[in-house]
This record gives C-alpha cells, sequence and structure tokens, in this order.
C-alpha cells in the first residue's frame, strides 16, 4: 500500500528531481566514456549494490565495512576522478546559458528540432595534416566536443571560417601571421586561430615532442576536446585525448577513430 500511494503521489517536483539526477548521470557516463575511469565507475556502483544487498540481509559486519567505505567514498571519487571533476566543472562554467541554441547543444541527447549541427570534416583535416606533414609544418589542431573552448577563443584571434584542406594550409604556413599558436575547430568552423593553450609540464613525455605536443596535452586533459599536432622537426602527426597519445596505425584508422569520438 505504501508503494502504491508513493507511486500516485508523484508529482512535478519528484520528476524534476529524477530528471536532474539523469541529467547528472548522463554528464558523468559522457565523461568517462573512453577512458580508464569507466571501469572504476563501475566498480563503485558495484561495491554500492553490494553494499545494499547486505544491509539488506543484515550482514553485520560487512555493512559497518562497506558502510565505512562508502562514508568516505566521496573524497575518494575526487581524488580517483580529479581530472573527470575538473572536465565537468569546467564545462558548466564555459557553458553560455543565455544562450537557447548552446543550452540545447549540451542537451544535444533529446531531440530538438531547428537546431542542425555541421559535422566537422575530419578527412578533410586529416588530409591537410598529411600535407603539412611531407613539408615538416608545424600544427595543432583542437577539436572541440562536448566542453565549450570559448574561453580560449579569447587567447587568440576570433575567426568564422568554414574547413576546407587549402585554410588549414594556409594558416600553419610558415610566413603566415597566424601560424603560431593553436586553431580551434568545432562543428566543421574554424573558431579562433593562434590560441594560447594551457601546457602540462608534469606528464613525462618523449624528448622529441615540444611546447606543441605538451600543449596538446594539456587542454585534452583539461577538457575532452581531441588535440592533433604535427612536429615541424619530424612532421610526425601525433593524436591525443585525455591527456594521452592515441595509437593508430595509418590515417584511415586515425579518421575513424576521430570520427568515432565526435559522434
Amino acid at each position: 500500500m505504501e508503494i502504491f500511494n508513493t507511486v500516485f503521489n508523484f508529482g512535478i517536483k519528484d520528476f524534476i528531481d529524477v530528471f536532474l539526477v539523469a541529467l547528472l548521470l548522463f554528464y558523468a557516463y559522457r565523461l568517462v566514456r573512453g577512458t580508464v575511469a569507466i571501469n572504476i565507475f563501475i566498480g563503485i556502483v558495484v561495491v554500492y549494490f553490494i553494499y545494499l544487498i547486505v544491509e539488506a540481509l543484515q550482514m553485520v559486519l560487512l555493512t559497518k565495512i562497506l558502510g565505512g567505505f562508502i562514508s568516505v567514498g566521496f573524497i575518494a571519487l575526487i581524488v580517483v576522478f580529479q581530472q573527470e571533476v575538473r572536465k565537468f566543472l569546467l564545462m558548466i562554467g564555459s557553458t553560455n546559458f543565455a544562450s537557447k541554441r548552446g543550452f540545447l547543444k549540451h542537451l544535444k541527447f533529446l531531440k530538438t528540432e531547428g537546431i542542425t549541427k555541421s559535422l566537422t570534416d575530419i578527412d578533410t583535416i586529416i588530409a591537410a595534416c598529411n600535407k603539412m606533414s611531407t613539408t615538416k609544418t608545424g600544427a595543432l589542431i583542437v577539436l572541440e566536443r562536448n566542453n565549450n573552448l570559448d574561453f580560449l577563443v579569447q587567447t587568440g584571434d576570433e575567426m568564422n571560417i568554414k574547413v576546407t584542406q587549402p585554410i588549414i594550409e594556409s594558416i600553419f604556413f610558415k610566413n603566415s601571421p597566424l601560424h603560431d599558436g593553436a586553431i580551434i575547430i568545432s562543428d566543421n568552423i574554424v573558431k579562433a586561430t593562434r590560441v594560447i593553450l594551457p601546457v602540462n609540464n608534469e606528464k613525462t613525455i618523449p624528448q622529441r615532442f615540444g611546447l606543441r605536443h605538451r600543449a596538446a596535452v594539456g587542454i585534452t586533459e583539461r577538457t575532452d576536446a581531441i588535440a592533433i599536432a604535427v612536429s615541424e622537426e619530424t612532421g610526425q602527426i601525433s593524436c591525443f585525448k585525455n591527456g594521452t597519445f592515441v595509437d593508430f596505425k595509418d590515417s584511415t584508422e586515425l579518421i575513424e577513430i576521430i570520427k568515432e569520438d565526435l559522434d
């Protein structure tokens, strides 16, 4: 009877409560998806369900042990998910809630009519990288995903140019005034050039990699963006996600990996 009454007393406040919890879990999943953290997240969920079971079965000793673990779990979560928490807070802080379109973009799992999103032309971007690789032209390209990167646009020159291979190559041409720094691409548009990225000085990377690669590590640690770097010394193309190198055999595999991440 109590359950029956609870179901029929489900009001608008309860609906909002459930919706916000679902939204929080959705963002948490998007932040840890495809990373090692997803396994930790699943492990925590399993431990919590075990705790509920042993508590229901009145297993006193196990209940106390797991209860103690869960009671300090919040602090442990902050330590374990440090990078993910930083990305989550950055995502919230960089969201332009004043813009209806911008807000709905972050809720893109909802089907909203009238809002279209241009798919970034990864084939064109990688083709430009391959061309710059042959001429050993240094480049750093940041692909925006869910985290808004407008806070970085202010460090460079704001643009609104459709992505094409000649555009990318001309931006990073050695005599071009725009070749220093990174470019940010979102929805197949170059949002900014000469962008200054946060550089990671803590993580050890091979000495043959320079500031471009450290900047790529830094921005992908702090946000969910994907960074592509072309080495000026060797012409090697590198891809970064979640602060680490992305392994790929050739350009075709790299294109498939990035397209899957951008979906």
